[in-house]
């Protein structure tokens, strides 16, 4: 048991890290080079790719080849691809031409997206074949993956890769390495047979079928309505914070000039938040876990809004510890919940749905919105001050639509007595 547990951490570990080299780090490149109109888009392709690849090669892990193998495919072709970005990114240097980079980066990440909801697939699945429940002893296993995503923030603030297209080769090398660690992991089932239910279970398509079931087609209509949240501070928070380097008054703060270290205390909170989902789904359902996340995005905006790199830095610090709770009570409990409403022959395709609902359509428009919000409240503006109170009217609009959503979910999501999030169908 302690070895499978050992494999799925160092799996959960480099699945993250390749995506902390520069899911927070980017924005602040792209300005470098000029492409600050942009950064919505290259946050925004995660979201479009997410629509269809999920799903996509979800039946290809329930069909045609086991999980563990088709994840190993992934991150070879997202390795590549990202390390070509960089090294188109090295060789123009500050004459980036946008539509190369952006297709090398597009590539990667149509490859990488789906690989999140393999890897729970390959936990759960390994899990369930060794007797352990997926509620219980899940959570511990998926820390370090949001470990490996901060190593991955922290070694590219240090290095000043944060500002560089060198952060796409630290990415690129992890997913090559956890290619080929891939095919090391416990093997996972392939559904087999005459696929008698028709052309919907033919093409695994059965996961799209939860619709039918309401208040599983509340679930994931409200998850892509969370889902906005999901990629706007990932896109924004560093370019943000590091504004405030050109205001004399916070030039020399810790914050001002290591973004991606304070926004580190973000993930760092997700490493305690993870541990109290078991306690919290078991207690209270799905229902108030997805509330509690919610409002903590409600928070999360709110306090960037209010908030600076020098007397205000507490509003900083306190954004980036209610983000832990904010993502994993939604993210984590999220997949969860649907492996547990879901039968083993559909797992991978309904993870990939829950993809498609969440980083698919809610990060596409999430993404694409906070570009247009923030165009027009901070890089319409040329003077540094009022830049800033734009940035401050844009994280508080973020932090009054995630109320909204909170609270039409508090009064249409209905959660039964035997919290239905636990029970095996």
């Amino acid at each position: 048991m302690l070895k499978l547990k050992i494999r799925l951490i160092l799996m959960n570990f480099l699945e993250f890290a390749v995506w902390g080299a520069y899911l927070t780090s980017m924005g602040s490149y792209l300005v470098s080079v000029d492409l600050a109109g942009s950064i919505g888009l290259f946050y925004a392709i995660q979201g479009i790719v997410s629509l269809f690849m999920p799903a996509l090669i979800g039946i290809m892990a329930d069909r045609l080849m086991p999980a563990q193998k088709v994840l190993s495919l992934c991150h070879l072709i997202a390795g590549v691809s990202m390390g070509a970005a960089g090294w188109y990114g090295m060789a123009a240097g500050s004459d980036v031409d946008f539509g190369i980079l952006f297709t090398l980066y597009t590539v990667s990440v149509a490859f990488f997206m789906p690989t999140i909801g393999l890897s729970n697939s390959v936990a759960f699945t390994g899990l369930s074949k060794a007797g352990l429940d997926t509620v219980k002893d899940f959570p511990p296993i998926r820390i370090f993956g949001t470990i490996g995503f901060i190593c991955s923030m922290l070694f590219v603030d240090v290095t000043g890769f944060q500002y560089t297209y060198s952060q796409f080769f630290v990415s690129a090398a992890l997913s090559i390495v956890l290619s080929a660690y891939a095919l090391t992991l416990p093997g996972c089932p392939v559904s087999k047979g005459g696929h008698k239910g028709g052309l919907v279970e033919a093409l695994g398509l059965k996961a799209f079928t939860l619709f039918k079931n309401k208040r599983m087609a509340i679930f994931f209509i409200f998850s892509m309505l969370l889902g906005v949240s999901l990629q706007i501070t990932n896109g924004y928070a560093n370019p943000f914070i590091t504004t405030f380097k050109d205001i004399e008054e916070f030039a020399n703060t810790f914050g001002a000039n290591h973004a991606n270290a304070l926004i580190s205390l973000s993930q760092m909170s997700e490493t305690l938040c993870i541990l109290l989902i078991p306690f919290f789904l078991k207690r209270f359902g799905i229902k108030v876990v997805m509330l509690i996340a919610m409002f903590a995005w409600v928070l999360r905006f709110g306090l960037f809004g209010l908030g600076d790199p020098g007397s205000g830095v507490w509003m900083f610090i306190l954004s980036m510890i209610v983000y832990g709770v904010a993502f994993d009570f939604f993210n984590v409990s999220g997949a969860l919940f649907v492996d547990k409403e879901t039968d083993e022959s559909i797992r991978s395709s309904a993870q990939g749905l829950f993809m498609v609902m969440t980083n698919g359509i809610g990060a596409t428009i999430g993404t694409l919105s906070a570009q247009a919000v923030i165009d027009h409240f901070v890089y319409s503006q040329s003077d540094i001050h009022m830049q800033l109170e734009g940035w401050s009217a844009s994280w508080l609009l973020f932090a009054l639509y995630a109320l909204v959503v909170a609270v039409l979910f508090m009064f249409i999501f209905k959660n039964d007595k035997q919290h239905a999030a636990l029970r095996k169908d």
